[in-house]
């Protein structure tokens, strides 16, 4: 099978390279990501480090770290706030147990499509924005995974099915999500998958096309039914100190590159999800849209998780919904 070939490219245009600096000192700067190289979103990075690289004349030399091998996902964010590294990328849900603003992302049905996770990233972008620089950190993009959907090992047609299967969390809204279905959750970083359901420690998990391909999951599981619970976000951000003492020019530089990897990041999602899910039954796995019970059954516990996430976020989080519904 072949890839798909982003038409997209983070190349900066004349005017853009104009703004850039030149300089004897060249700043290196460390750019931790969690997912595999060939994952978009990584791939998406490292053309956000060159584009800045070369638009910055040099001044800003990034160089990308996939696959948790710098940090691992859950380190990601906090090696940045602590100055260990100036810049990464992180699951945004990954910290709603810190604010649970960072898990509007993933609250079950309320955006299930592009059209309307860009429609609720609007409305919770100021409000996450501020969250962001009281941890002392700058929001640089963010781009959104394809429509989440879950894989199992063996044939699931009701929530009953899913009764002690061991599930792979990731978040306080997959962690809650197996409780409510009676499964297991175990706390799995992207980069251990593949490991963890060969050796049995997890039998299933709520994801996107595009990790079970990346991963080949169709190695140790069978089924992946479409269910569009929510698209989450990865969020690229920079340590607050670190980008008060970029130049003006430099910022600006930095900026135009970040608006076109949120661009063309969210190209590639929309174009790998139906790539990656042909790529899951060309590896032999059984694609489907789960039936209308069991449909249901999941609205059922997604309206009992929206409650519960409404609740813990307040006002903040009753206004970001509001204004994405009034978008509708």
């Amino acid at each position: 099978m072949k890839k798909i070939t982003s038409k997209v490219t983070l190349g900066l245009s004349a005017a853009a390279l104009a703004l850039a600096s030149s300089s004897a000192m060249a700043e290196k700067w460390d750019m931790p990501m969690a997912y595999s190289g060939s994952n978009f979103h990584s791939v998406t990075g490292v053309e956000f480090a060159k584009c800045v690289t070369t638009g910055t004349g040099g001044d800003i030399e990034i160089t990308v770290h996939p696959g948790g091998s710098l940090f691992k996902g859950g380190d990601i964010k906090r090696a940045i706030q602590t100055g260990q590294v100036p810049i990464g990328e992180r699951l945004l849900s990954g910290h709603q147990n810190e604010n649970p603003l960072f898990g509007v992302d993933s609250v079950p049905f309320l955006a299930t499509s592009f059209d309307d996770a860009a429609k609720l990233w609007e409305a919770a972008k100021p409000s996450l924005e501020k969250v962001l620089q009281e941890q002392s950190l700058e929001l640089l993009y963010s781009v959104p995974w394809p429509p989440q959907g879950l894989y199992f090992k063996d044939a699931v047609g009701s929530v009953a099915d899913m009764k002690g299967i061991k599930f792979r969390s990731y978040n306080t809204a997959t962690a809650r999500l197996a409780e409510l279905t009676g499964m297991l959750p175990v706390s799995i970083e992207a980069a251990e998958i593949s490991q963890a359901f060969a050796t049995g420690v997890a039998e299933s998990m709520v994801s996107s096309g595009a990790t079970g391909y990346d991963r080949k999951v169709w190695e140790s599981l069978n089924y992946f039914y479409e269910v569009d619970a929510w698209l989450p976000r990865n969020y690229i951000m920079v340590n607050s100190d670190v980008w008060k003492d970029v130049s003006d020019a430099n910022k600006n530089v930095i900026q135009a590159c970040a608006t076109i990897a949120e661009y063309a990041g969210t190209w590639r999602s929309k174009e790998y999800t139906g790539f990656t899910l042909q790529g899951l039954r060309d590896g032999g796995m059984t694609v489907e849209r789960a039936n209308d019970g069991l449909t249901a059954e999941l609205k059922d516990i997604g309206a009992t998780m929206t409650s519960e996430w409404l609740e813990a976020a307040g006002d903040d989080g009753k206004a970001v919904v509001d204004a994405f519904k009034a978008m509708q």
